[in-house]
Parts: C-alpha cells; structure tokens; sequence
C-alpha cells in the first residue's frame, strides 16, 4: 500500500464486517473505518443503517 495513497492497490474482495456481503474492488459507495489498526469495511447498506454511529466515532475536529 501507497504511503500517499490509503486505498489497497491489490484489492482483491471486500466483505462487509456487519453482514458479510461480498464486493469486487472498492465500491465508491462503501465506508471503510480502521479500528486498532485493522480495516473494516461496510456495505452502503450497512453504513446508511449506523451513519449516526460512525458519526458519534469521529474526531471533534471534523465538525
């Protein structure tokens, strides 16, 4: 992986850590959070179900 660019360039399939749908690449629609050092991947489904969630998660400097 890229120091200048965070994104995985040998993506492979991605699962959603919720409900473990499976996605080719990287859709642009997916929520990725990294967590003690480990990435998470969640669906747009997923994600539009606990937006309030991974809102609450964020730094006070990002509002």
């Amino acid at each position: 992986m890229d120091q200048q660019n965070p994104q995985p360039t040998d993506v492979e399939n991605l699962v959603c850590s919720r409900c473990g749908t499976v996605a080719e690449g990287a859709p642009a629609t997916w929520t990725c959070s990294v967590e003690n050092g480990v990435r998470h991947y969640l669906c747009e489904s997923c994600a539009r179900e606990n937006i309030r969630a991974i809102e609450g998660r964020l730094d006070s400097e990002w509002w």
